[in-house]
């Protein structure tokens, strides 16, 4: 099938390569061009909802959230429903069987935002979005908001001017997914059959750089640990007492380094287990991708990059297991000077694991290093705060050849295919569940200031993401 005519349209030249329907999504894009300016109002519309998860008394914004995305579900014709939870709702929408064997797919996306945080970092009032530069500023605005924003404005343009999708639509919009899903996996099994479908897709991953953009195929899951040592019954004078008892700071220490050797590798027993190497396919695409070494290092203002030994930066941030204290505390760290042997000390520590590695057997391997680390000279209790499993959708997956052609068509230029060092959680938990892979399609950029001061979504990758899911729907019709 032939390309759009930019001079029928008026619409960007896509390339020969993408297989379309004309003129129906021609129809589409019109109207999505014709829209433009009023889906960037209705995303601020969207972001001036303060719909924090964390905190308790933000019902009333989390509600009036949660309303704002079934009402334009509903409003554009999809069947929806705001379904309770024992925590924050979610808004299921459903646009109904089609005609034909397309697949079914299950858009998840999530309305809940970070807190602000430090508002003295930003330069605006955090839930009034301002342009600046192509950008829209706004807590929510790439992390989820204007993301999963981007698909139900595509589904509206099809409803609005088709009257229908080409393929069964449905929709799953949580407020928890920033404290975790709580209560999202207990939700999805209850309505399993419901909720049914091939493919879950989702946009809360990134684009691999401003100009290119990406779909990731692979996060890592995690394990998140705290240790927690207990010496004396209270601080005690360090000249007095020196030498005599186990310092808790000092044994810390000494548990926090026994995890690693010099080549930066854990050393817990049986932490490798079940790592794969790289495919040869895999290891030929992440070697292809344009990566700057010094500017990933610039970017990030370190004085240098370190990691495992023998794999690249991307390699070590991508497809290897990872150990890193995220905290420490211990003793006197005001100003000035307090000479004692602290009673107590503390570590949090997470470990990032990939597809093959168990996360049970991890946790249970992480518990005995530190134990038999510990000498008896102090008390040990360790707590667990996270654990989930690594995901990795199959590169054959007939879903991801319409979503790299979509992304084509929405941005003008061919995606890559990356992983993600982070984890998603609900991504197993789907596959468990609905036996669905997940089709993950990045919108915005790696360093947009999610959960930090600032965050960011470029207008422009909003709208290339309205068309990306336009075409992804048709593009599926005809797959």
């Amino acid at each position: 099938m032939m390309a759009a005519d930019k001079a029928d349209t008026g619409l960007p030249m896509y390339p020969a390569t993408i297989e379309r329907n004309p003129p129906v999504i021609d129809k589409v894009l019109q109207y999505v061009k014709d829209n433009g300016n009023d889906y960037a109002e209705r995303l601020k519309d969207f972001l001036r909802i303060p719909s924090i998860s964390t905190d308790a008394a933000s019902k009333p914004e989390m509600d009036r959230a949660a309303k704002w995305v079934a009402d334009l579900l509903s409003g554009c014709g999809i069947k929806t429903e705001i379904l309770t939870t024992d925590g924050w709702p979610c808004v299921v929408g459903d646009t109904g069987p089609v005609d034909g064997d397309g697949p079914t797919i299950l858009v998840y996306g999530h309305y809940d935002v970070q807190p602000v945080g430090d508002e003295s970092l930003w330069d605006a009032d955090a839930f009034n979005p301002v342009e600046v530069d192509g950008k829209l500023v706004a807590r929510g605005s790439a992390d989820d908001k204007g993301q999963v924003l981007a698909h139900l404005l595509a589904a509206e343009a099809w409803m609005k001017t088709v009257g229908k999708m080409p393929v069964r639509f449905k929709f799953l919009v949580e407020g928890e997914e920033e404290i975790g899903s709580p209560h999202l996996g207990p939700l999805v099994e209850k309505h399993r059959e419901r909720l049914a479908c091939d493919y879950v897709v989702l946009s809360d991953t990134c684009k691999y750089n401003p100009e290119t953009p990406a779909i990731t195929y692979g996060t890592k899951g995690m394990i998140y640990k705290e240790i927690l040592l207990t010496g004396p019954r209270n601080d005690l004078h360090s000249g007095s007492f020196g030498g005599t008892v186990a310092n808790p700071g000092n044994v810390l220490c000494q548990i926090i380094t026994s995890l690693k050797d010099a080549n930066n590798r854990v050393t817990i027993p049986g932490f490798y287990d079940g790592v794969q190497p790289l495919s040869a396919e895999e290891k030929s695409m992440i070697e292809a991708l344009p990566f700057d070494e010094q500017g990933y290092q610039d970017m990030l203002g370190s004085p240098g990059l370190d990691g495992e030994a023998g794999f690249s930066t991307l390699e070590r941030r991508w497809v290897r297991p990872t150990l890193d204290v995220n905290g420490l505390f211990s003793g006197f760290m005001g100003e000035g000077s307090s000479t004692i042997i602290p009673a107590k000390a503390g570590a949090k520590v997470s470990m990032r694991i990939v597809p093959g590695q168990d996360p049970d057997k991890i946790a249970d391997a992480f518990d005995a290093a530190v134990k038999a680390a510990t000498p008896a000279g102090v008390r040990l209790e360790i707590k667990e705060h996270a654990r989930c499993a690594a995901y990795m959708c199959p590169l054959d997956l007939p879903g991801l050849a319409a979503a790299k052609s979509a992304l084509e068509a929405g941005f003008g230029k061919q995606p890559v295919m990356i992983r993600e060092g982070g984890s998603l959680p609900i991504l197993p938990m789907f596959k468990d569940i609905l036996g669905a892979e997940t089709i993950m399609i990045g919108l915005c950029l790696p360093n947009c200031n999610a959960h930090g001061p600032n965050e960011f979504f470029h207008l422009s990758d909003f709208e290339g993401g309205i068309r990306t899911a336009a075409h992804f729907a048709d593009l599926l019709a005809g797959s």
